[in-house]
C-alpha cells in the first residue's frame, strides 16, 4: 500500500481556499516519504488556467510525487446538490485528470436518475483509460454498505468503483471491517482515512439520511476510542488490497498541516510496509 496525502489538510472550512500552496504541500509530503498527493479544486479544478495546472503536474513530478486521485470542483466535496452535474459533462474533468497524470476522478451521486449519468461518463472516461469512483459519504448514494454495492453493480462499468472511508461509513452506523471490506474488494479504488468518535455531546454535528443528525468530535488518526484502525488494516490485508491509502481528515480544529501530515504518517506508515 502507497500513502497519499490529501491537499485537504491545508484547506479552510469552505472547502474552497487553501491555507498552504502546492509547492509547500508537495516539499511536506516529498520530504515525510509520502509517495502522492489527492488533489482538489482548492489547489487546482476544472476551473484552474492551462498554466496553474500544468505548474502544479511539474511540481509533483518535481517531487517524484503521482496525483494519486483529483476531485475537480468544489460541489463534490461540499456534497451538495450541484455535486452530481459534473456527471452531465465530464469532458473537462478528463482533461484535467491527464494533464495532472492521474487516472482517477472522485464524483457524486445523490438521485436515482444520477445512475444513467455515471454510466455515460464512465463509458466516456474507459475511452481515455480514466476510472471514475465514488466515496463512502453521507446523503449520498454511498451512505450504506447494502446502498453502495447495489448502485455499483447497477452502473455495471469496469472503471466505476468506490472509495471505501470508515468514518463516514461509521457515522451512518455501518460495519467497516473485514466483512465490508471483502464485500468491497472488487469494486475497491482507493482509500480515504479520518477519524473521529461518536458521542451525545460532540461539538461536530452531521446530518445522515439513515440516521439524522449524528454528532461527533474529530480526533487524530492515531488517537484511540474513534475508528479502528488496526481491524481497518487487516481487512485491506485480507483483500491483498495495494492501491494508495490517503490522509483525507480535515485536521483545522487539531493542528497545523505541517503535524497533521507529519502524525498520520508516522502513525501509518508501519501498517503499510
Amino acid at each position: 500500500m502507497k500513502l497519499s496525502l490529501s491537499v485537504r489538510v491545508a484547506e479552510n472550512a469552505s472547502k474552497k481556499d487553501a491555507t498552504h500552496t502546492f509547492a509547500q504541500l508537495t516539499e511536506l509530503a516529498a520530504n515525510l516519504g509520502y509517495e502522492a498527493m489527492c488533489m482538489r479544486a482548492s489547489q487546482v479544478g476544472i476551473h484552474s488556467p492551462l498554466e496553474q495546472i500544468t505548474a502544479a503536474r511539474k511540481q509533483a513530478d518535481k517531487h517524484n510525487l503521482t496525483i494519486s486521485m483529483i476531485t475537480g470542483d468544489f460541489p463534490v466535496p461540499l456534497n451538495n446538490e450541484q455535486g452530481p452535474d459534473g456527471l452531465r459533462n465530464i469532458t473537462p474533468y478528463l482533461d484535467l485528470t491527464e494533464l495532472l497524470g492521474s487516472d482517477l476522478i472522485r464524483i457524486a451521486m445523490k438521485l436515482e436518475e444520477d445512475i444513467v449519468w455515471v454510466q455515460r461518463a464512465s463509458d466516456e472516461a474507459a475511452e481515455r483509460g480514466i476510472r471514475l469512483a465514488h466515496q463512502s459519504h453521507t446523503q449520498s448514494l454511498f451512505e450504506t454498505v447494502a446502498g453502495s454495492i447495489d448502485v455499483l453493480k447497477r452502473v455495471g462499468r469496469d472503471n466505476f468503483g468506490i472509495i471505501y472511508e470508515p468514518a463516514n461509513l461509521d457515522l451512518c452506523g455501518q460495519e467497516y471491517g473485514v466483512e465490508t471490506l471483502k464485500r468491497f474488494s472488487p469494486y475497491l479504488f482507493n482509500v480515504y482515512l479520518q477519524n473521529h468518535i461518536r458521542r451525545p455531546e460532540g461539538k461536530t454535528v452531521l446530518y445522515t439520511w439513515i440516521h439524522g443528525n449524528v454528532p461527533h468530535d474529530p480526533i487524530r488518526l492515531q488517537d484511540e476510542g474513534g475508528i479502528d484502525y488496526p481491524l481497518v488494516f487487516r481487512g485491506l490485508e485480507a483483500i491483498d488490497y495495494d492501491g494508495y491509502v490517503t490522509v483525507h481528515q480535515a485536521f483545522r480544529e487539531i493542528m497545523e498541516p505541517e503535524d497533521a501530515a507529519e502524525q498520520s504518517y508516522t502513525y501509518l506508515k508501519p501498517f503499510c510496509t
